[in-house]
């Protein structure tokens, strides 16, 4: 059984991974600088912790892919950083526990 806290922490960082990749995708069909409000949200959201990865993001990188750079940290902490703190050496496919429960919904609703 998975510990609460990772659990908790999982959901975060999926969070926080997927607003990023979100931010990323929206910025293919609006500008940062939009006022359009979903993407106003995500910039809002995202912009501090684009921040704090700012002095490793690559200076070639612009506009969405600065987001995804970000998110692609959070991914590679919760695949090998997180089952190495549980003692697990492989989590497996749809084993992170925000994806997890959100494919059971999703199965249960369609099905």
């Amino acid at each position: 059984m998975i510990p609460t806290w990772a659990i908790v922490l999982d959901y975060i960082l999926g969070m926080i991974m997927w607003t990023l990749i979100g931010r990323a995708a929206m910025n293919i069909f609006q500008r940062e600088d939009s006022n359009f409000f979903f993407m106003r949200v995500f910039v809002k959201y995202t912009n501090p912790i684009i921040k704090l990865f700012k002095p490793i993001t690559p200076s070639f990188l612009f506009g969405g892919f600065i987001a995804l750079y970000v998110a692609w940290f959070f991914y590679l902490f919760r695949f090998y950083a997180m089952p190495y703190l549980l003692g697990y050496d492989v989590w497996g496919m749809l084993a992170f526990p925000l994806e997890s429960d959100f494919s059971k919904q999703l199965y249960q609703l369609f099905n």
